[in-house]
């Protein structure tokens, strides 16, 4: 069985930075085999880890929708579907990406969280590791996208609005009775320790921060991956202390 790391958060607090930088040093450490999943309809973690989006999970099912006859008969959709979604996969240097993308016709989007469920549920058995890049905010969590994870990791700026979404993030998990087994806070794009004081409420196991990183900024305008990013980066060396408690304790 995968272990399972969610990411979560507001919007620009660098979630999906943090999401496609732990699937690097998961890769480089040669931990063992990731998915990495794109379930934000805003679709960019193919994009930052250096791989060209391939197809998404909303647009096969439109395809579909559109033009039910290419279901080969004798066929159940669903065993269609699936098929469909494995060969969407992106093969990586190590990892693969698998993108949900959102349906641009009239179907429920809600079919499309159902979709992804049910086939995350199988391909978590296939890999080592599934990286879950969350929609921002708490849409994921209401839906119910993610039932469960051996770490949520949310992400957050040291704003009052930014914590204050956080707490919400973690309770909303605990009232959906998503099951995790560690949840954890890391504060983006700051360069010292937080106030204990300000996170003290927040009912989630801070980690530590990350900073501010320029590298992260330049790799971002000229639209490269951020598998370009250089070994001594600042970004890349606070994460790797953190992660003993993100990921290294999956065997634990």
């Amino acid at each position: 069985m995968g272990y399972v790391i969610a990411m979560a958060g507001k919007g620009g607090t660098g979630k999906t930075t943090v999401a496609a930088l732990i699937v690097r040093i998961i890769k480089e450490e040669k931990l063992g085999s990731i998915l990495a999943v794109d379930a934000d309809p805003n679709s960019n973690l193919s994009e930052a880890l250096g791989l060209e989006l391939k197809e998404t999970i909303g647009k096969i099912l439109d395809d579909i929708a559109v033009h039910p006859e290419q279901i080969p008969s004798g066929m159940p959709k669903e065993s269609f579907i699936e098929y469909q979604i494995h060969m969407a996969i992106a093969e990586g240097e190590g990892f693969d990406v698998l993108t949900m993308g959102k349906p641009e016709g009239p179907g429920c989007y809600c079919y499309v969280n159902n979709v992804l469920r049910n086939v995350m549920g199988k391909f978590i058995k296939d890999y080592d590791y599934v990286v879950i890049d969350n929609e921002a905010g708490l849409e994921h969590l209401s839906r119910r996208t993610t039932r469960s994870a051996d770490a949520l990791v949310v992400v957050s700026d040291a704003t009052p609005v930014g914590l204050k979404a956080a707490k919400r993030i973690s309770e909303l998990a605990q009232e959906l009775d998503i099951k995790t087994k560690k949840e954890l806070l890391i504060i983006n794009r700051y360069d010292s320790d937080i106030e204990r004081e300000k996170i003290k409420s927040l009912k989630l196991d801070y980690l530590g921060f990350v900073p501010h990183d320029t590298q992260i900024e330049k790799i971002s305008l000229n639209g490269n991956s951020l598998m370009e990013l250089k070994e001594d980066a600042l970004s890349l060396s606070a994460l790797r202390r953190l992660g003993d408690k993100i990921w290294h304790c999956s065997r634990c």
